[in-house]
């Protein structure tokens, strides 16, 4: 049996073991919080960037084709709330981001409406306003690697360190994450299914009886995308593709 201070002793011994490990799994919970926290500030800004600007050009390039529709609409601006959708640009990041444990981010906009038939050239120009959001998150990669390399890097060399590790590290990794985003937002809209860009591309290309052919998979071509990227299928050919080219970049710039 054990007596009174022995039991007392034990007793302060199982507290402040309770305590101690109460404690650890706060502290890691905060340290996760604030990692998590951090990811998102980095990656919010390049991220809502890139899929504004993939939705303007397309309406940008179709209205320089024939197609005002975008333009009459008022989704040819900068202001974020005329492109954000609740679920693509919002939800959608948030719980990629948690299940990836922040190693993936992904979403998108509103689509900007285009109406075909106000093209002269309807499957010509449709195709070309496709490309267009591809190509513009190319040259938003191409351009956070000058900044990053020619300016931001320079510069946060010779500053203070205060400001070197206030101001341009933290612009130094959005840069970075605007990079990374801005391919693989380009290569994951190439996928060649319709609706996405690279379908509609596809589409331009193809013989009028293989284009219709290609577009009767529309309706579904939302399922087929999550199923190979829920299955890890997509991964097999989308990874090697953006790992390629931010290679290039690299090597080019």
């Amino acid at each position: 049996m054990l007596d009174n201070k022995a039991k007392q002793k034990l007793s302060f011994t199982a507290s402040n073991i309770f305590y101690f490990i109460k404690n650890c799994l706060l502290k890691t919970k905060q340290m996760e919080f604030e990692q998590i926290a951090q990811r998102v500030a980095i990656t919010a800004v390049p991220i809502l960037i890139a899929i504004i600007m993939h939705e303007i050009s397309h309406g940008f390039v179709a209205n320089k084709l024939g197609d005002p529709t975008a333009k009459m609409m008022g989704r040819l601006t900068l202001n974020p709330a005329a492109h954000i959708d609740i679920f693509g640009t919002i939800l959608m990041p948030i719980m990629i981001f948690i299940f990836t444990n922040g190693q993936f981010v992904f979403g998108y906009a509103k689509p900007v409406p285009i109406n075909p038939y106000n093209f002269k050239n309807p499957k010509r120009d449709m195709a070309i306003s496709a490309a267009a959001g591809p190509l513009t998150n190319i040259f938003l990669a191409i351009l956070s690697l000058i900044l990053l390399k020619y300016v931001v890097m320079p510069v946060s060399a010779i500053v203070p360190e205060v400001a070197a590790l206030k101001i341009f590290k933290p612009l130094s990794m959005m840069l970075t994450a605007s990079i990374t985003l801005n391919v693989i937002l380009a290569v994951f809209n190439m996928m060649p299914i319709p609706p996405l860009d690279g379908g509609r591309v596809l589409m331009g290309l193809l013989s009028h009886r293989h284009a219709e052919t290609l577009g009767k998979i529309e309706p579904y071509g939302v399922m087929i995308v999550l199923v190979l990227m829920f299955t890890g299928i997509a991964r097999y050919f989308i990874v090697p593709i953006i790992n390629i080219i931010l290679s290039l970049l690299n090597i080019l710039f």
